[in-house]
């Protein structure tokens, strides 16, 4: 089959997309960067790829919210050529940034009458930050992490605690097989911070769509490609490649 081909979405205050790109190059893609001006003007653009990417960073300043202004701009005026694109079965990843914009534009959980179920707010002891983090990972129907149980990645970010508008909604996630990355301690155990960075509830870092198709996570796997990105790599010698490289091979492999 063809190569896959990946559109990686740039906006004002995006600063990861050149390594987005570079992840899903090394994982055998054809990765290019467009402009979200670009995608508004001619939407039928998406029609040319079969993986969708919404990177880290901050966009537009993460004025009101993080991802707030950018999820209206999908919701606005790309909202029928994003839902026509998931139900492809095509693939939409959103890291970090990216994750705080699908999940406000209701591209990986519904929203009702009252807004999205589910958002990423504050963290709770009020810092940003920036550490690297374990996760364990239950991939259920999530193509991105088939074959993944754990990773170690670097997480960067203020508003990273997932909270559920009613705690019955975390358990029906939960139920679902949609929670499919959670914050662990380097045993696998749930704990509390700095173990769990911003205080998620149900240590959540990363969930999917009822289709699998779909993954928003706050930590950051395209900064662990490289081993040599590894905070220790010289200490403990490794070598072949990261950790988060893994999750865009998943994705590449998918169409293949």
């Amino acid at each position: 089959m063809a190569t896959p081909r990946v559109l990686v979405l740039r906006a004002p205050g995006a600063n990861c997309d050149g390594e987005t790109q570079f992840a899903f190059e090394s994982a055998g893609a054809i990765a290019e960067r467009v402009h979200l001006q670009r995608l508004r003007e001619n939407p039928a653009l998406l029609n040319q790829y079969q993986i969708l990417v919404v990177p880290g960073g901050f966009t537009y300043g993460d004025d009101v919210a993080a991802g707030k202004i950018l999820a209206n701009q999908l919701t606005s005026f790309l909202s029928d050529a994003l839902r026509q694109f998931r139900a492809k079965e095509k693939l939409i990843l959103g890291i970090c940034n990216g994750f705080q914009t699908l999940l406000k534009a209701g591209l990986i959980l519904p929203s009702d009458d009252d807004g999205p179920v589910a958002t990423l707010a504050h963290n709770t002891h009020g810092r940003f930050e920036d550490r690297w983090i374990h996760l364990e990972a239950n991939p259920g129907k999530s193509i991105f992490l088939r074959g993944i149980k754990r990773l170690y990645l670097p997480i960067a970010h203020g508003e990273g605690n997932f909270v559920c508008r009613e705690p019955w909604i975390l358990q029906g996630l939960v139920q679902a097989g949609q929670v499919v990355l959670k914050y662990c301690d380097g045993d696998g155990n749930p704990g509390t911070f700095p173990v769990n960075p911003n205080g998620s509830f149900g240590h959540v870092a990363g969930v999917c769509d009822v289709s699998g198709h779909v993954l928003g996570l706050m930590p950051h796997p395209e900064r662990h490609v490289l081993s040599t990105q590894h905070p220790q790599w010289t200490r403990l010698g490794l070598a072949g490649e990261g950790e988060g490289l893994k999750l865009f091979r998943n994705a590449v492999e998918y169409f293949n």
